[in-house]
């Protein structure tokens, strides 16, 4: 949360951070309903998206897994969990690795094979910590539409 507190000093806590995730959920919807066409509505286990992005004073690398999405003509909105890889150097004692696997939650806007992502992970709480829900920023691209 350093860097959002730097770049936007409004997401001090973690209630703001869910107000802003909620907002941007009430954006999803009123662009469906601002649609002149019919969006389709999806189930899918798996998007073929791969994001990289910064959270929590780190990096994460994470992969479009299960999500409700809805496709427009030339876009998509996913709502969905996605599995990653978080890099982030622990200065405590006792250390954790450097890279450790998390499950993140969020939403992602695709505009043909580009996609911005907005994920929520959860860090649990610690002996000096309780534990909170960090809001990241990441971009990416499709990787099924590669060989197309």
């Amino acid at each position: 949360m350093l860097f959002f507190n730097k770049v936007v000093p409004c997401l001090a806590s973690g209630i703001q951070t869910k107000r802003i995730f909620l907002l941007s959920i009430g954006f999803v919807f009123l662009r469906i309903s601002a649609n002149a066409q019919e969006p389709k509505v999806n189930l899918v286990l798996y998007e073929g998206v791969v994001n990289g992005g910064y959270v929590d004073n780190g990096l994460f690398l994470n992969f479009g897994g299960p999500n409700l999405n809805m496709t427009f003509s030339i876009s998509k909105i996913l709502l969905g969990m996605f599995p990653s890889l978080r890099f982030k150097e622990d200065k405590g004692t006792p250390k954790n690795s450097f890279v450790t696997p998390a499950l993140g939650v969020g939403i992602s806007y695709m505009y043909k094979r580009l996609a911005l992502h907005l994920p929520l992970y959860y860090n649990s709480k610690t002996t000096k910590e309780n534990g909170k829900w960090n809001l990241g920023l990441g971009i990416g691209f499709k990787i099924q539409d590669i060989n197309k």
